[in-house]
């Protein structure tokens, strides 16, 4: 993968969050928020961080399927190859709570398995990252790209290779502190039943995934519904870590641009031994 187009995407990864972030911060702002047709909740920093991401990826020769953006019919997305799959701004209910717990996502996917992911947690400036081949990632601290071109090398470099490897005596799951539902719950009592002392961590948004990439969690159950763009851009990090998001029930991964754009359910973990 060229390395222009993975640091085109970090770059509007990190520009989106600054421009959440300028209207989170801002004591004066009521956030815009809208309903959509399917009750989530939409602001003007979901909108403004779409316009933003969408101006520097159309730069590139692929095109971009954002939450945000218009939905193009299967018959069109299914000669794309290679896109974007972009979630301008993952965990609205959180942005609305003010917790901090949401992400800007973007995913480059290819015959339908995500090969770069980026993951920008504006309000704690962590940047995660990952390109297939080359591994996962996690920068702290990061604000935007340097005024002088940084390259892909530069930032690795000041970046923490994941998963980092942590010596724990437990089992860790995290879950979502949204959309804990009762099968997350039987699962999560069949875990107990096998490891005996668990803890569970509870998050917004793909900072989910990214607790397992980076080896402070075990495994993220999700039974619930998500959407392409929740996942994307953090299972091409998960990927790139030695991690996988299996369907449930099956040894098979998710899929991405699909003519059903809904994930099925799925488990965050380590890859199976086969």
């Amino acid at each position: 993968m060229e390395q222009k187009y993975v640091m085109a995407a970090i770059g509007a990864a990190l520009k989106a969050g600054e421009k959440i972030l300028s209207i989170y911060n801002d004591p004066t702002s009521d956030f815009e928020i809208e309903s959509k047709a399917d009750n989530s909740p939409l602001t003007i920093a979901d909108r403004k961080a779409h316009e933003v991401i969408v101006s520097i990826l159309n730069e590139t020769p692929f095109p971009v399927l954002s939450e945000e953006g218009k939905q193009l019919e299967y018959a069109v997305r299914r000669e794309w190859d290679t896109l974007w799959i972009v979630d301008p701004l993952d965990g609205t209910k959180e942005f609305i709570k003010r917790n901090g717990e949401f992400t800007v996502n973007i995913a480059l996917v290819y015959e339908s398995i995500p090969v770069v992911g980026v993951i920008y947690v504006p309000v704690t400036k962590e940047l995660y990252f990952a390109v297939d081949g080359v591994g996962a990632y996690k920068c702290k601290g990061i604000i935007c790209l340097e005024d002088n071109v940084i390259t892909l090398e530069q930032l690795i470099r000041k970046s923490e290779k994941l998963p980092v490897k942590e010596v724990r005596d437990h089992f860790i799951v995290v879950a979502s502190r949204s959309h804990l539902t009762s099968e997350t719950e039987t699962y999560i009592k069949d875990l107990k039943k096998k490891h005996g002392s668990i803890e569970l961590i509870s998050s917004g948004s793909s900072i989910k995934i990214c607790l397992v990439a980076d080896g402070k969690a075990d495994v993220y159950p999700r039974f619930a519904p998500t959407m392409e763009w929740d996942t994307a851009a953090g299972h091409a990090i998960a990927r790139a870590a030695g991690m996988e998001l299996y369907q449930v029930g099956k040894e098979e991964p998710l899929h991405y641009n699909k003519e059903d754009l809904l994930n099925p359910w799925f488990i965050v973990e380590k890859k199976r031994e086969h």
